[in-house]
């Protein structure tokens, strides 16, 4: 027997029809690379995501095929999201960080038919352009060809239509170990986590919300902000460039109460606001994930009245995994606990589950005692089952994905991180986490970034060095440095050497590559090795 509802498909396109119906003349704001800017608004882009539909039909786009993005936050890049997925294809966003032969692999395996981009992309595009076998139609957003492409339409007609189960979005990792893999987000996956994303305790999205988002639409779906933020109708503001004095003045002018990115960018805002003494009075909400946030900053923000989300999640939780949810006792805590609590992962939403097993035997489930660390697994409707192309994988009827992390989970659920599986240093048998070595680092009003790896040591197995970046005009020794740390961790944990650099590597989603800083130092000594 089945029930007695509506029929009413799961579609990322009717996120876009409640939008332009709903919340039709709440603006959206650009201010682009060379200065200029453009507003819209959600009617507006419903309209030109129907026009790029028409234009790609007569580009011969076909259902399930991919429509690649290469380009920065804007709200003709906002257009193609709905666009794309519009004429039944699967919208493909492109990092224009990766390597070359990145670039080659990922469009060409994702057979990429059309590509959009930024003209700050150019020389990349005209680069790859005889690398790149089956795109074959490239339009440019900001030079007017893309306006002209789709000001040929007259956007009368109608999303495409399918399962809800069909693609819709297509983002591949970062690759730091071979190949990139790519994760096909399905429109069911992509709804539900479109909804789950309003909840308080994540976006905390509502009508009045403003939201300036510095984490990149090319990176990890965007977290799913361009889909939740026209669910909720939201005004977006976005910035085609990531300068901290502009994306300040853009917060203060448009009255920006919400905001989004890796600890770096928020680095990078302090500083600036530091050295100009301005605020931000109207931000009430941060979410920052990509990698763990440091305790300071995350007090900062708090002692200045925002709610910080600091959040776990990777391409393929689509990616929101956790977030620092307040417990039922807040009100109750002090502020140093409180703190606590937003320094770890925070806890899952409703449609995740979290476990962690033992790391030399995966079969072992390890209880959830907030003591004991394991390798994080994760599983719910927007999980990754397996990378595009893959073969299905029979071996593992429950679909644990492994995420790579090193994980401690408390009893009432809440996440810890505590290292990546591939950067846990083992010294003596025990593990030492290079990711609280480094936030404690950081710590220190001197250094402005740090980087922890293990160093072969006869006796220890690994011992850790800290490889550290000086704020400028700052100055502190090795000595200084692990004083400091010896306040927050053990004292076997202290690095036998801390090494001043210029400036640490970073990958293409810029996280600190720990493969490079270990090529960089895979010669390194210790004294007493």
């Amino acid at each position: 027997m089945l029930g007695a509802m509506q029929d009413w498909d799961l579609r990322v396109t009717r996120i876009i029809d409640h939008a332009a119906r709903e919340h039709a003349g709440r603006e959206i704001v650009t201010r682009w690379a060379d200065g200029s800017e453009t507003r819209t608004n959600w009617a507006e882009v419903r309209r030109d995501a129907l026009k790029m539909t028409q234009a790609l039909q007569k580009l011969g786009v076909k259902k399930g095929e991919r429509v690649a993005t290469m380009a920065m936050n804007h709200s003709r890049h906002l257009v193609s999201w709905y666009g794309a997925v519009g004429v039944g294809g699967v919208l493909h966003t492109i990092n224009p960080r990766l390597f070359d032969d990145q670039l080659e692999y990922i469009a060409n395996h994702a057979e990429d038919q059309v590509l959009l981009y930024d003209h700050a992309f150019a020389p990349i595009v005209e680069r790859m352009k005889p690398r790149w076998n089956t795109i074959k139609h490239y339009i440019c957003y900001d030079n007017g060809e893309f306006e002209d492409w789709i000001g040929a339409e007259d956007g009368n007609t109608e999303w495409a239509t399918g399962d809800e189960r069909d693609p819709c979005m297509l983002c591949y990792t970062s690759g730091t170990t071979g190949n990139p893999k790519g994760v096909l987000y399905e429109h069911r996956s992509t709804m539900l986590h479109a909804i789950t994303s309003l909840q308080p305790s994540i976006f905390d999205f509502d009508a009045t919300a403003v939201m300036l988002p510095v984490v990149p639409m090319f990176h990890a779906a965007a977290w799913g902000l361009p889909w939740g933020g026209a669910a909720a109708g939201v005004k977006f503001v976005f910035s085609a460039v990531n300068d901290a004095a502009v994306l300040c003045e853009l917060m203060n002018r448009e009255k920006v109460t919400h905001s989004a990115g890796v600890p770096t960018v928020w680095l990078a805002t302090f500083q600036h606001m530091d050295a100009t003494g301005i605020t931000l009075p109207t931000l009430r909400h941060a979410i920052i994930g990509g990698s763990a946030a440091p305790r300071f900053m995350i007090e900062r923000l708090m002692k200045a009245g925002v709610n910080v989300a600091h959040a776990w999640g990777m391409t393929e939780t689509s990616p929101i995994g956790t977030t620092g949810a307040k417990t039922f006792d807040w009100a109750d805590l002090g502020f140093e606990a409180q703190v606590d609590i937003k320094q770890m992962q925070g806890r899952v939403p409703f449609g995740v589950e979290l476990r962690t097993v033992d790391l030399g035997d995966p079969s072992v489930v390890l209880p959830r005692d907030g003591k004991t660390s394991g390798a994080l697994q994760v599983r719910g409707p927007w999980v990754i089952k397996r990378y595009f192309k893959a073969e299905a994988d029979t071996t593992d009827a429950e679909q644990w994905f492994d995420t790579g992390d090193v994980a401690i989970l408390h009893p009432d659920g809440t996440l810890q991180l505590t290292d990546r599986t591939k950067d846990v240093i083992k010294s003596g048998g025990e593990w030492i986490s290079s990711v609280e070595l480094e936030n404690a680092a950081v710590g220190h009003p001197a250094v402005a970034e740090a980087a922890a790896i293990g160093i072969y040591h006869p006796k220890w197995d690994e011992r850790p060095i800290l490889v550290v970046v000086k704020k400028k005009g700052e100055e502190v020794t090795a000595q200084e440095i692990r004083d400091h740390l010896a306040k927050s961790v053990a004292k076997w944990w202290l690095p036998d050497a801390v090494e001043f650099v210029d400036e640490i590597p970073h990958g293409a989603t810029g996280k600190i590559s720990k493969k490079d800083l270990r090529d960089q130092f895979r010669d390194y000594k210790l004294e007493d090795a």
